[in-house]
């Protein structure tokens, strides 16, 4: 599992180094949100951390953009980083904010 070099982190997780090894474990984490990047469909996606349980996450696992505390959590960040796109390209094209410049 990868995640963001600029990880988004949700105001309610207060270890996240301790939370990105779990999950690189595939600890069964109960309150822990993921925003990932799903590279084949070329799109952002929140899913609860227990979804990693799944046998196609632990085969493909998934590229880590942030980590909440909750599904509203997880969506303030999708917010928060719509908000950084528009002001530095104008635009709300969070993949090309996310990636410009640089390969995932």
């Amino acid at each position: 599992m990868k995640f963001y070099k600029n990880l988004y982190i949700g105001d309610t997780i207060s270890d996240p180094d301790k939370i990105k090894r779990k999950l690189k474990k595939y600890a069964k984490l109960t309150n822990v949100y993921v925003i990932a990047y799903v590279e084949k469909d070329r799109r952002i996606e929140i899913f609860h951390s227990l979804m990693l349980q799944q046998y196609n996450y632990k085969e493909n696992p998934p590229y880590v953009i942030g980590i909440a505390g909750s599904k509203d959590e997880a969506q303030e960040l999708i917010c928060r980083i719509t908000e950084e796109a528009l002001q530095k390209t104008g635009t709300a094209d969070l993949i090309a904010y996310l990636f410009r410049g640089r390969s995932r």
